[in-house]
């Protein structure tokens, strides 16, 4: 017999969408939170630089709008913009009061006079795309500080319980009785510990999955990034869109044994400079931002010179700053540089551009809805309008605590009106047997992600995306075979889940006929005059293009 597990609301993703959603939840709420591996291996974790949000009086809400509307490129939700940047104070008061421990400025006599949010100024830096300081921060591990705080708060409430190591493999759905709509119901779960499938039967079930960067051979995410909610949703029938718009940030660590370590924005911030191996820097060529440009048009000069010359990396460097002010600002950074022999208050970094955050995922509403009924998404896996055509550094982990909460408070205000799941399915793995195969799998693994490198990259043509398709299709026919004969495993689900999410991308990739912020194409290199969001529909696995409202 399946085990099955009853609930009022079912996360899937224990990041900060995940656990700031759980967290806003009536305490009367039955809620589990679900987690690949430890609470701690998803994205947030690795979050350097901070959370964007006005708290300045020297700032604005209408700068801040501005500034995310000209890195979207054209392409940001108005509207969601100004709703994400509007509760951007609301929603450090709300970490803050959850213990997130940010860094505060020093007590000089500028900070003692200053017009402050709290009694103690925090400290804000200012990162690309930003025209004021901004950005609040946890030194440069912010995400660590956000992670640590609201895992130790969900481990203290009663109605929350946390599962690791369990792997979503899909959404459940039923036809309501009353309105006869598809709603969700729940998800089957791969328990790795014993290697059974778990049923999750819920009234409520929220994606919060992270991105897609995994699909990449480069990435600065962690293995788990493997675009799990974007390709469930998908598969469950919901809209997704502007899957194209994959940032790549310009600077991770260029090391052989440097896995995924990202270079935080904030270097840039505090004077860092992009130099060419004989020290010229070229930033100024490509903007008249120079370091301070969004990351899309940094990422692309990078590649440029890298193409250019022939090397293999550039360098940033900051030791033109005092050595305690890089120790003090950049603790995170300069320890692990110094792990590989490098010391960045005396020389510079190599650093190369990764796959870093997909812009792109499920259609949400305001109140983070689905098309599924009683489906939710939040954070990286929805698309909401907000980041457009390039996301501008650190809004990622703001709209995160936005939509969470809206969710939160959508599914609240539903609670009375929803009832439990009447016959949760069962699991049938009766027809699978065991596979010996598991070199097909790594080797399908590394093939996808080198294909969506060398041709679905920074840099783009129509070529290189039909190429692209053709072995993702191939690829797809052969998950499909592994899925249907075997028992699941972890890096299957994970497989199937990237490749499903690779075709998507280069579909949307196929439909857009310009170059716009991440996408940018030597067939198209001209913008469009209307910006368009690229849809697809499960139905018809076709593109709808709309106008941006």
């Amino acid at each position: 017999m399946t085990t099955v597990y009853h609930l009022d609301v079912l996360v899937i993703g224990s990041g900060a969408a995940g656990l700031s959603l759980a967290l806003q939840l009536p305490e009367v709420t039955k809620v589990a939170v679900l987690s690949k591996g430890l609470l701690d291996e998803g994205s947030t974790r690795y979050a350097q630089g901070g959370i964007a949000a006005v708290l300045d009086s020297s700032d604005s809400t209408e700068a801040h709008v501005e500034d995310t509307l000209i890195s979207g490129a054209g392409l940001c939700h108005k509207d969601t913009v100004r709703f994400v940047v509007e509760r951007g104070k609301q929603s450090i008061q709300w970490l803050i009061a959850q213990g997130v421990d940010f860094t505060r400025a020093e007590e000089d006599e500028e900070a003692l006079h200053s017009n402050t949010l709290y009694s103690n100024k925090l400290h804000l830096t200012q990162e690309g795309g930003h025209s004021h300081r901004r950005v609040i921060h946890s030194a440069d591990a912010t995400g660590k500080a956000v992670s640590d705080s609201l895992i130790s708060q969900a481990q203290h409430k009663k109605n929350i319980t946390l599962y690791t190591q369990r792997v979503a493999v899909n959404l459940i759905w039923e036809t309501d009785a009353k309105t006869r709509k598809r709603r969700c119901t729940g998800a089957f779960v791969l328990n790795q510990q014993n290697g059974q499938v778990e049923v999750f039967s819920a009234r409520f079930v929220a994606l919060a999955t992270g991105g897609a960067s995994k699909v990449y051979l480069y990435t600065s995410n962690p293995d788990g990034a493997s675009g799990d909610g974007i390709a469930m949703a998908w598969r469950a029938g919901c809209r997704v869109a502007n899957l194209e718009f994959n940032q790549f940030h310009p600077t991770c660590l260029y090391h052989p044994q440097a896995k995924s370590f990202l270079i935080t924005e904030a270097l840039r911030g505090e004077g860092a400079k992009l130099l060419l191996p004989d020290g010229t820097a070229f930033m100024a060529r490509y903007d008249a931002r120079a370091e301070l440009a969004p990351r899309d048009i940094v990422a692309r000069a990078i590649d440029h010179e890298m193409k250019r010359l022939g090397i293999d990396y550039v360098y940033l460097d900051i030791s033109h700053k005092p050595a305690d002010f890089i120790k003090s600002h950049f603790p995170t950074v300069y320890e692990r540089c110094l792990q590989f022999g490098i010391d960045i208050t005396q020389q510079p970094i190599p650093v190369v551009p990764a796959a870093h955050y997909t812009c792109g995922g499920v259609m949400v509403d305001r109140n983070g809805l689905t098309d599924l009924q009683n489906l939710y998404a939040v954070g990286e896996t929805s698309f909401t309008g907000l980041h457009g055509a390039n996301r501008m550094a650190s809004n990622s982990l703001l709209e995160c605590f936005v939509f969470a909460k809206a969710a939160a408070e959508h599914i609240a205000s539903q609670l009375g009106q929803v009832a439990k799941p009447a016959h949760p399915p069962q699991w049938d793995e009766s027809r699978v047997t065991p596979s010996e195969e598991g070199v097909v799998i790594s080797h399908s693994w590394d093939e996808l992600r080198r294909v969506m490198w060398d041709y679905v990259g920074i840099v783009r043509t129509n070529k290189r995306l039909l190429r692209a398709w053709l072995r993702i299709e191939q690829l797809q026919k052969e998950i499909r075979e592994h899925y249907s004969h075997y028992k699941i495993s972890s890096d299957l689900l994970e497989l199937r889940n990237l490749a499903t999410v690779a075709e998507l991308m280069v579909r949307c990739a196929q439909q857009r006929k310009e170059s716009r912020g991440l996408h940018y194409t030597l067939d198209y290199p001209d913008l469009l005059p209307q910006a368009r969001d690229t849809i697809l529909i499960p139905e018809n696995f076709a593109g709808l293009e709309v106008l941006v409202d």
